[in-house]
């Protein structure tokens, strides 16, 4: 997955979309993945995050959920501040 991201950054594209870009990682390499795409986005790309992880969620500066394949909510996060760059403790 670091791999593909790497190779996803370097045209410096508009918009990523990560589906699930931790899930296969332990979580030492999960946090690199997670700092690496805020780091992105906050320089400017739209960074489309895909998880099952609530923590990760957590530090988005929006979720939508989704439910049997619907949107079923579209918020900023209860538990978090914008993203800044870090997974949430």
């Amino acid at each position: 997955q670091r791999v593909g991201i790497a190779r996803a950054l370097v045209t410096r594209p508009a918009l990523i979309v990560a589906d699930e870009p931790t899930g296969a990682l332990d979580q030492a390499n999960g946090h690199v993945v997670f700092d690496l795409l805020t780091q992105v986005a906050s320089a400017g790309t739209t960074v489309v995050f895909i998880t099952h992880d609530l923590g990760l969620a957590g530090a988005a500066d929006r979720v939508v959920s989704m439910i049997d394949g619907r949107i079923a909510t579209v918020a900023a996060p209860v538990t978090a501040s914008p993203v800044t760059g870090g997974v949430p403790s």
